[in-house]
């Protein structure tokens, strides 16, 4: 297997846009790469979209950003859309992230999966690539009820410590979410214990990837 690194394409910082369609989203599916990434590359510039969220939520959102992005160079973008009416709301997501790319040109988006079963999820998952034509695209994965993880190709290990400061994280940074049932430890771990074991790691995040230039 063929490791590639994420480093920037010059000697500017890596820069990093993460979109969610709810608070936790992005920590859910990829907190533990962010946290991996800000570690490795001091500075980073990282921009945070989210598309939803109450004002409790948005305040927790916020917080866990500057937590899960540690030395970066942080800008968070929070927006008040209906939660579970983002396809009600096309226009209005595409503007926000036809805005978006407008003034900021990542080396890297981490964003939903196309085939995820949450409308919302599928709703930003179809217009990333609208939106960014010229930038590696990593599609997260969120466990859920419904039972949609897929078939990921691509892979971010992580180490033990890492996979915990990434749980830990997630439940000092959005107590409004430990009342959940799916919510939690076991749940978190064991979908990175599972990527881990595809790609010969302990634990792992997984993305998939649909377009990928090699140099």
């Amino acid at each position: 297997m063929i490791t590639l690194r994420l480093d920037p394409p010059t000697d500017a910082p890596l820069s990093v846009l993460a979109i969610g369609a709810h608070p936790d989203d992005i920590e859910i599916a990829a907190g533990g790469t962010l946290l991996s990434l800000a570690g490795r590359h001091p500075g980073m510039r990282v921009r945070y979209v989210l598309l939803t969220g109450t004002p409790e939520r948005a305040q927790e959102a916020r917080a866990a950003a500057r937590a899960f992005t540690p030395g970066a160079d942080l800008e968070v973008e929070l927006h008040d859309l209906a939660e579970g009416r983002l396809p009600a709301v096309y226009g209005q997501v595409k503007e926000i992230l036809e805005d978006v790319a407008r003034r900021f040109r990542p080396d890297v988006i981490l964003a939903p999966f196309a085939g995820d079963a949450h409308q919302d999820h599928r709703t930003v998952a179809e217009l990333v690539p609208t939106a960014f034509r010229d930038q590696l695209y990593l599609a997260y994965e969120i466990p859920k009820w419904d039972g949609d993880v897929t078939r990921p190709n691509t892979y971010f290990p992580l180490t033990d410590e890492l996979a915990r400061q990434k749980v830990e994280l997630l439940g000092k940074c959005y107590p409004s979410q430990q009342g959940r049932d799916w919510w939690g430890e076991e749940t978190f771990l064991a979908l990175a214990r599972l990527r881990g074991m595809e790609c010969r790691a302990h634990y792992a995040e997984a993305f998939t990837c649909s377009k990928l230039t090699i140099s």
